[in-house]
């Protein structure tokens, strides 16, 4: 069977690659962009590393900083607003994956027309490339700045779903690990633990390849290292570049392989809840990774491998438990082990979730199938 991988035609990465941007913007004659990004990125002045650049090349920008952790339907209307008012050519998102999505969301109805919601219904959807798209990241991560996903929030019914398109792709990502080292220890840890879910999900995907299998483990791999020292000290700039180099590796991996329940279940999480969606991966991980061990165990033993532990005398089923006490463990160490019951998940919305999440694309790829009463379980195991 034949297989497409996608990824942006190029990437920008390691300390102070934003320096490159500005003249390869000019290159390419852009002329003006929408920068996409929250408020909080705008008040700390992160934001002017980019602006500063931009400005530096003659660019001029408009800048729309109304994007919410969990970017809704409403934030991408708002931006496409702003860009049209302002006759953008292009738009820049700059921040972590909320930023990203709603930016791809902008650029892909800009060029396509209709409403967002129009792209969820199957895979690859729009007629023609998105306004040109630029994604700037600061945080290690969603790796939304590379793949072919957004998540969208609708508030109207309490759903979260993913658009899957190849041309969501942005046209250059930009990781600078400079600008990853101002991130504050917890979201530090939530979407570290996103980017390992990431990783995890796509290696026992049934859509997995050998090459999103290489990039999976490494990610696996530089995550389990060095996770845990970045959220003790955000300072250390070999554990930062590392990770935005797994997160990033993540993403080239479920990009192209796609995810599975745990993700399934945390789009309803955050449809419902607003809850943070890297926290939610992490607390699902060990109990969707026992679920699907079940049929899997000889590819949960190769992550058990990835995260450090030695398997040597054990069988699969062992060696993939011991990888999955090793996820808690690491996720325990950096504060995302919580309860869904602690962050106001109610016994009531789990049925409603379970259906959704079941309905959710990300479901596709799990490898193994759950009923509705089954997801439920996993739900109830990590109340």
């Amino acid at each position: 069977m034949s297989t497409t991988f996608y990824m942006p035609p190029m990437s920008m990465m390691g300390p102070d690659a934003i320096k490159q941007l500005g003249s390869e913007l000019q290159a390419r004659n852009f002329n003006k962009a929408l920068i996409v990004t929250d408020k909080a990125l705008v008040d700390i002045k992160l934001v002017d590393r980019l602006t500063d650049e931009l400005s530096a090349h003659d660019i001029a920008f408009a800048i729309f900083d109304g994007v919410q952790p969990n970017p809704t339907e409403k934030n991408i209307e708002q931006g496409l607003e702003i860009l049209k008012i302002q006759d953008c050519d292009f738009v820049v998102s700059f921040g972590g994956g909320s930023s990203h999505d709603c930016a791809k969301g902008i650029a892909l109805v800009a060029a396509n027309g209709g409403h967002i919601r129009d792209y969820s219904k199957g895979v690859h959807l729009s007629a023609k490339p998105q306004l040109p798209l630029v994604t700037v990241n600061t945080t290690a991560g969603t790796a939304a700045e590379m793949t072919i996903f957004a998540i969208v929030t609708n508030e109207e019914d309490e759903t979260k779903y993913p658009i899957v398109d190849k041309n969501l792709t942005p046209i250059i990502a930009v990781n600078d690990s400079e600008l990853m080292v101002a991130m504050p220890k917890f979201l530090t840890a939530s979407t570290g633990m996103d980017a390992l879910t990431h990783a995890v999900e796509a290696y026992v995907s049934t859509a997995a390849t050998p090459i999103t299998d290489a990039s999976a483990i490494k990610a696996i791999e530089l995550i389990a290292q060095n996770l845990k020292k970045v959220v003790d000290n955000g300072e250390d700039r070999a554990a930062r570049d590392a990770m935005q180099y797994g997160e990033y590796l993540a993403g080239m991996a479920f990009s192209n392989a796609s995810l599975g329940y745990v993700h399934s279940m945390a789009h309803q999480l955050g449809g419902v809840y607003d809850l943070v969606h890297g926290l939610c991966n992490a607390i699902l991980l060990p109990y969707v990774s026992r679920f699907n061990a079940v049929d899997s165990s000889e590819r949960f033993a190769d992550i058990a491998k990835a995260m450090g532990i030695d398997t040597t005398g054990m069988n699969a089923a062992d060696a993939a438990e011991a990888g999955i006490v090793e996820i808690e463990r690491l996720s325990a160490s950096v504060g995302t082990a919580q309860k869904l019951a602690d962050l106001g998940v109610k016994q009531e919305k789990l049925e409603f979730m379970a259906i959704n999440a079941l309905n959710d694309a990300c479901s596709l790829t799990n490898p193994r199938k759950a009923s509705t009463e089954e997801i439920i379980n996993i739900f109830k195991q990590a109340m």
